[in-house]
C-alpha cells in the first residue's frame, strides 16, 4: 500500500537566522509512505500527518537536515510497518523568489 500526504502546512520555529528563531514561519511537508497491509492492521494517515507536524513544531530545529532525520526516526518508531518513506520539507517563504526544499528517503526492507 502507499499513502501520500501532500501540502501539510503549518507554522514552526525552524532555521539558524535570528528572526527564524523568534517567529514561526510557514513549513510544508510532503510524505510518501509504502507499507505492508494485513487485514485490520493499517497505517492511520491522520496520525501520520499529526506526528509529522508535531515533530517539527516541538523540535524547533536549526536545520532542515536535523528536522528530516528526526521525522524519519519518529515515523519509523510509530509505524514499524513502513517499508519505504520519502519526506520533503519546505520553507516556502524564506526566499522571495523560490521555494527552498530538502528531501530524502529511507528503505527498511
Amino acid at each position: 500500500m502507499k499513502i501520500s500526504i501532500k501540502e501539510l502546512r503549518f507554522e514552526a520555529v525552524i532555521g539558524i537566522l535570528e528572526f527564524e528563531r523568534e517567529t514561526p514561519q510557514p513549513v510544508e511537508i510532503e510524505c510518501n509512505i509504502e507499507y505492508s497491509y494485513s487485514k485490520g492492521e493499517f497505517l492511520d494517515y491522520a496520525e501520520a500527518a499529526a506526528l509529522l507536524e508535531a515533530t517539527v513544531k516541538n523540535g524547533k530545529f536549526y536545520l532542515l537536515e536535523e528536522a528530516l532525520e528526526e521525522l524519519f526516526l519518529k515515523m519509523r518508531e510509530k509505524f514499524p510497518q513502513i517499508e519505504r518513506i520519502k519526506i520533503t520539507i519546505s520553507k516556502p517563504d524564506i526566499l522571495p523568489n523560490c521555494r527552498v526544499c530538502l528531501s530524502d528517503s529511507r528503505s527498511y526492507l
